[in-house]
């Protein structure tokens, strides 16, 4: 059912859409040639911005941060008092103003003249104060806002952090920027959660709950209640991975015992996983798998044992 609230929706984020649209078609040559300035620049991105452009400003700062290019958000009016030392020769500034007319730019578009300074400007209009000033312009097609009247900055910033979304991927993918690379700037959250890797998070060394294939069972309970894993490695004399112990091996040779030895008791062939594998695919197999612990393995053929990872552990990083 339709009502005026959700047809103002729609007819919002449909302007907005369109000119998106518009904006892909519009680029040209020089968005290359501010791309080929970004990666030859040996200092920072330095973005800014006044009122809604710098928050937006602020949003693409981050983005380039997180994606591989050094960059930093500085505010035009701190700039004018005594923030523009922040900006050195090394770095290139990339400003941003929808009209190129906002007065508080004046101070920083002038340093970065002075010293030479890379400028690359985002606005709409080519000929403005900001456009005119610039070595390059990326530029915004003159389309309505999106309130209807043109007073609410909408169309514009959505144009703008696409922009600023294009030039960070670009910069990214030239890099050749991995989801690895990605997980070394995101380390809390979700995020970094599904970015971990089993190393991150395997227990290793005197942590181990291991013992050998000719030990007697004996030994492998007391080894298995004081590692409180609920499992015991074993391997052979000369340390390979020979099998695993779990409470289900336990059960299915209660006859007996404790006159076996380990090598009667275990699972050979146990599930292994590479320490370089992400946290998330160990969750995957230990689910598919129903069990609790994966023992982890370096991927050079020996079969040596280098760690084992636990559910919980992947639970505490909020996997799972």
């Amino acid at each position: 059912m339709s009502t005026p609230f959700l047809d103002t929706a729609r007819r919002v984020i449909r302007t907005e859409a369109d000119a998106l649209t518009a904006l892909a078609d519009s680029l040209d040559d020089r968005f290359r040639q501010a791309i080929d300035l970004l990666i030859a620049t040996r200092g920072r991105v330095i973005v800014t911005g006044i009122g809604k452009s710098g928050h937006i400003a602020k949003k693409i700062a981050a983005t380039l941060a997180s994606t591989g290019t050094p960059a930093q958000f500085v505010h035009p009016a701190e700039a004018s008092h005594g923030d523009l030392g922040m900006i050195t020769g090394d770095d290139v500034v990339l400003a941003i103003s929808n009209s190129g007319e906002a007065p508080e730019l004046a101070n920083l578009i002038a340093y970065s003249r002075r010293f030479s300074i890379p400028l690359i400007g985002i606005t709409s209009r080519e000929g403005s104060s900001l456009g005119a000033q610039c070595d390059v312009v990326l530029l915004l097609p003159q389309l309505a806002e999106a309130c209807g009247t043109g007073v609410v900055p909408s169309t514009s910033t959505t144009m703008t952090l696409a922009m600023g979304d294009a030039v960070a991927i670009a910069l990214m993918e030239n890099r050749s920027f991995t989801a690895e690379h990605f997980r070394e700037f995101h380390p809390g959250g979700k995020l970094g959660a599904r970015l971990s890797r089993v190393v991150d998070l395997m227990h290793t060394g005197d942590a181990l709950p291991m013992v050998k294939d000719d030990a007697p069972m004996s030994d492998a309970l007391m080894m298995m209640s004081s590692k409180s894993f609920g499992v015991v490695i074993v391997t052979d004399a000369a340390g390979t991975l020979a099998g695993i112990i779990t409470s289900g091996d336990l059960g299915r040779h209660l006859d007996g015992l404790m006159s076996k030895t380990t090598r009667d008791v275990m699972t050979t062939a146990p599930v292994t996983i590479a320490p370089d594998a992400l946290a998330e695919k160990a969750v995957g197999i230990m689910n598919t798998r129903k069990i609790t612990c994966l023992l982890v393995v370096e991927p050079n053929g020996k079969n040596v044992p280098a760690g084992l990872i636990h559910i919980h552990d992947c639970l505490r990083v909020g996997l799972g």
